[in-house]
């Protein structure tokens, strides 16, 4: 090989490094501008991947709850199908008989605008508590209207309503129901007035009118617990030269026997300060009438604390007197049927 044809081969070797230097020189340059296309490329693209997501999260449209408060069940059901809506339902105990399936209530209220596939609380009637009258004749008058209060507590508008009642002499126990209109088994579509006729107690014989005049205090008082006839007792003050603490007049019957539980008026005499120890006056106090009679107790606590019962009685309420003859300062006081009612102090 000559030495011209060495020259021309480094020549060619010296072209191609420097062609292999500007391939990396350029390649180089390149890369950044690459980088930050890809970089751009995919900022893009994930700006139309979430405007797909987005498009296809963005949920139901926003629809209007319709008013299905007093529909039936199955066409509130369809009503809320195709608005897109899903009830919750919840059962509740009507207080208008005849409405049961029916929507007593709902929760969004109609008209409110909601999203697509949303819970509607809907309130049902599972019916009436009761549908019809049972029978009451044998019950106890004031537990039934404990248990119809409580039947029908909550409601507006009780389907039962009981009446005043008529009260009559019976030989049954005292407040027990002998009658009532309508009978068992009237079906109730609307609030429904029972009228009751209802047991006194064994209080049909009558009783002898007794002879009080002339009777001390004492005496009088001893009479009352034993008697079944309502006293309404007076007082005034002794005259002069009259006898006092005792009964001067009595109210007159035409019959030696009257009903059981008769009012009857009576009038005393009693000294204006102490006899015979004794200090003189009428408890008088005014509670409510009561279709039977009642226990009553006037109780007396002396100056030692120590308690007596002065005297026990049945009385149907109203005005209440029971006259007394006991120690100054003496504290009486009034009990019905084990509750204390009224104390009062002896002067």
């Amino acid at each position: 090989m000559d030495k011209n044809e060495v020259l021309n081969k480094l020549k060619k070797i010296k072209i191609s490094k420097a062609n292999i230097h500007q391939y990396f020189e350029n390649l180089q340059a390149n890369g950044k501008t690459l980088i930050i296309t890809i970089i751009i490329s995919v900022i893009v693209m994930l700006f139309f991947c979430g405007v797909v997501f987005f498009a296809h999260v963005k949920g139901p449209e926003e629809v209007m709850v319709p008013n299905v408060v007093g529909k039936q069940l199955t066409t509130a059901l369809i009503e809320m199908q195709k608005k897109e809506l899903y009830p919750k339902i919840t059962l509740r105990y009507s207080d208008v008989a005849g409405d049961e399936n029916s929507i007593l209530d709902q929760n969004p209220k109609a008209g409110s605008i909601v999203k697509g596939y949303s819970r509607v609380s809907l309130v049902v009637s599972r019916g009436a508590i009761v549908e019809s009258v049972e029978n009451y004749v044998g019950s106890n008058y004031e537990e039934l209207k404990l248990h119809l209060q409580t039947l029908f507590a909550g409601s507006a508008k009780p389907l039962i309503i009981l009446a005043e009642p008529q009260y009559k002499p019976d030989v049954s126990e005292a407040g027990t129901i002998l009658e009532q209109d309508p009978p068992e088994g009237t079906d109730i579509s609307e609030p429904v007035v029972v009228h009751l006729v209802v047991s006194r107690g064994p209080t049909f014989e009558n009783t002898r009118v007794p002879k009080l005049v002339g009777m001390s205090v004492e005496k009088f008082v001893q009479t009352i617990s034993r008697s079944k006839i309502v006293f309404d007792v007076s007082s005034r003050r002794a005259a002069s030269g009259e006898k006092a603490g005792l009964v001067v007049a009595q109210q007159e019957f035409d019959e030696e026997f009257i009903p059981n539980y008769t009012r009857m008026t009576v009038e005393l005499v009693l000294p204006a300060g102490e006899q015979d120890g004794n200090v003189y006056g009428v408890f008088t106090h005014e509670v409510v009438e009561y279709p039977y009679p009642i226990p009553m107790e006037i109780r007396a606590e002396d100056s030692e604390g120590v308690v007596t019962t002065y005297v026990s009685f049945l009385h149907n309420g109203g005005h209440i007197t029971i006259p007394y003859a006991v120690k100054k300062d003496t504290k009486l006081s009034l009990w019905i049927d084990g509750r204390q009612e009224k104390v009062i102090t002896a002067r």
